[in-house]
């Protein structure tokens, strides 16, 4: 562990702030730091872009909430690095460090003792006719919906090959075990243990009731194609990236080919993570 990574959630003068201490105190260990650059200004470390920064660190280390975090994730693809989350965000299921544990963690991390969760991703295709116009790799899920709120869209989607429904919804979400206690449970998603191999597709305010979240083996190939007419449907990715798609386009979803490696905290465990940000127990 001789090069760290450090990128900081944008626009944050506090994250920016520990960024820096951090970069210090990393530095007087004799480690490396590589910083994203919108964060130079603020840390004397060398400024990379992400991907520069997934090329060359031994461990990133994400300061700020889970957007943060998903947004390096959506990158590993060549090259999966582990990533240490500390919360700056609202809620946090993937950066469950707090600022208070970062450099407790970071030393028991130096003197190798640390464990990596290494979490399933989805390899999310876009295609048009025999044209492929983007592909990308997400973490938590991948929705297709209207534009405009209360519209139902039809949602002709297989699993494998063998049709499942025409749904018709406001959308659907096509979710990892990680992104279950995301957009996903919002929508009446069942939580999943994140080292299950499996996927989850959660439709949004379906206009048949009875059609409920289903839970796949990882193996499972998910094709969804619109039904006509088609005008302002999207495709987003981890809340983040968004494409628009059409009738004549097939949005194809698979486990994906590279896997996203979380540092754990030593002190809390998965559950300890849910009690904690869904307030089970309290009244």
């Amino acid at each position: 562990m001789r090069t760290v990574g450090v990128v900081a959630k944008r626009g944050s003068d506090r994250a920016a702030s520990l960024a820096a201490e951090f970069a210090g105190w990393l530095r007087a260990r004799g480690i490396e730091v590589l910083v994203e650059s919108p964060c130079a200004q603020h840390v004397p470390a060398e400024a990379l872009s992400k991907a520069e920064i997934i090329a060359r660190a031994d461990l990133i280390v994400i300061l700020g909430g889970d957007g943060t975090l998903l947004s390096v994730a959506r990158l590993m693809r060549e090259r999966s690095v582990p990533i240490l989350g500390v919360n700056h965000g609202a809620l946090g299921f993937l950066t469950a460090v707090t600022t208070e544990e970062l450099t407790a963690m970071m030393e028991r991390i130096l003197a190798g003792n640390y464990h990596v969760d290494y979490r399933m991703t989805l390899d999310v295709t876009l295609r048009r006719a025999d044209t492929t116009l983007a592909t990308r790799q997400v973490l938590n899920e991948a929705a297709i919906t209207k534009a405009a709120l209360a519209r139902v869209i039809d949602l002709n989607t297989s699993v494998d090959g063998q049709s499942i429904c025409i749904y018709k919804a406001d959308g659907l979400i096509v979710a990892t075990p990680t992104g279950s206690t995301a957009y996903s449970m919002s929508a009446g998603g069942p939580i999943v243990y994140p080292s299950l191999g499996v996927i989850v597709l959660s439709p949004i305010c379906p206009h048949t009731l009875t059609n409920r979240p289903m839970v796949l083996p990882d193996s499972a190939v998910v094709r969804v194609s619109i039904q006509p007419p088609a005008e302002d449907a999207f495709l987003t990715l981890d809340g983040q990236e968004r494409m628009e798609v059409s009738s004549k386009d097939v949005v194809e979803i698979r486990k994906g080919i590279s896997r996203v490696g979380l540092v754990h905290s030593a002190t809390r465990s998965y559950f300890d993570v849910l009690r904690s940000k869904l307030r089970w127990g309290e009244r």
